[in-house]
């Protein structure tokens, strides 16, 4: 995103003190409050002054209600994307999460929940963390067992160990050798393609076979339901798992009622969640700011997140707060923890 207005040395030099002094203190910040904090070698007058400025340039607006000023997001975006120093984790947090995660030798899902819990209490945000989609899965093998005459299911076997299973209504009267026949095909054809690919080219890498007579019949069912018999609905794809609200319940943003309300409702909407996790894109850190998601109901917040690698499969880590936050320090421990995880699942 480029910036409004281009700033001048003094201009970043006191952004960067307003947004810091808010940050630490939840409180608009006032000329002399900056100029007390940081010995920038400028007057409380120029401060004032230059504050004033930003304020035009749309970096800053100050509530009715007081003399002092509250970044806007269009601050915190020039913050992240040119003031903000590159980030290092504390030792004394990096050895806190891998004591945290290490002994968790368990599902991926149970990790994720863990990481999201830590992360949560180590940056006083809300952790977030998304299972790895399932659409980049590789297919290991797959089997058709005859449930009734009019029904078989399809066992997926993926890399990542996942199974997915769906029923596929077939003809009435298929004979036993044709289902394994098909069986042989489709495995010599299709195992090791993501599922994404499948779905693309199944036509094409089943035009030559040549099966057993009675079995031609299953195998163009399989060409015309390609869509859904190998499509992995998001839902199965990313369970979103949240750390406590507790320490987001506890900050100024969340002191009314309706605030709270704002927070629990959008902690209650998963699909909200797990729609901003997927939009993402890309991999690596990422954060987006207020205005900059697409749904106006996370507008208050703050997403800082970044992708873990499961083997063929990308995951999202993160956290979810106000848009006033460390974004230094909690940039680190995101990004510290993606990559942890990351290990952990090798």
């Amino acid at each position: 995103m480029s910036m409004t207005a281009p700033l001048t040395e003094r201009e970043r030099a006191v952004l960067e003190a307003v947004i810091e002094t808010y940050v630490q203190t939840a409180e608009p910040a006032g000329s002399r409050t900056v100029a007390k904090r940081y010995q920038l070698g400028l007057s409380p007058a120029t401060i004032r002054n230059t504050m004033s400025d930003l304020e035009d340039k749309g970096y800053l607006y100050h509530p009715h209600t007081s003399a002092g000023r509250i970044p806007t997001d269009l601050a915190y975006r020039v913050y992240v994307d040119y003031l903000m120093r590159p980030p290092v984790v504390a030792a004394a947090h990096a050895q806190q999460l891998r004591g945290e995660l290490e002994g968790q030798r368990a599902a991926i899902e149970a990790i994720l929940s863990r990481a999201a819990q830590v992360l949560g209490v180590l940056t006083n945000e809300l952790g977030v963390a998304m299972t790895p989609t399932i659409d980049e899965a590789v297919l290991e093998r797959l089997d058709l067992l005859q449930v009734s005459t009019e029904r078989l299911l399809l066992v997926l076997a993926l890399r990542s160990g996942a199974v997915r299973t769906i029923f596929v209504e077939v003809p009435a009267e298929l004979a036993a050798e044709a289902v394994q026949k098909v069986t042989v095909v489709l495995n010599e054809r299709l195992a090791g393609l993501t599922l994404k690919e499948i779905r693309a080219t199944l036509a094409d890498r089943l035009r030559d076979a040549s099966p057993e007579p009675g079995s031609t019949e299953l195998l163009n069912i399989f060409v015309q339901e390609a869509e859904g018999l190998f499509d992995v609905p998001m839902a199965t794809a990313g369970p979103v798992h949240l750390g406590s609200t507790q320490p987001l319940a506890g900050q100024p943003e969340f002191s009314t009622r309706a605030q709270l309300q704002g927070l629990i409702e959008v902690t209650e909407r998963r699909d909200l969640l797990r729609d901003a996790l997927t939009a993402r894109g890309g991999e690596g850190l990422r954060i987006t700011i207020g205005q900059e998601h697409a749904d106006a109901r996370l507008s208050p917040f703050t997403l800082v997140t970044s992708t873990y690698r499961c083997g063929p499969l990308t995951g999202v880590i993160g956290v979810m707060g106000p848009t006033r936050m460390a974004y230094d320090k909690i940039a680190a421990l995101v990004n510290h923890t993606s990559r942890l995880v990351g290990e952990l699942l090798e």
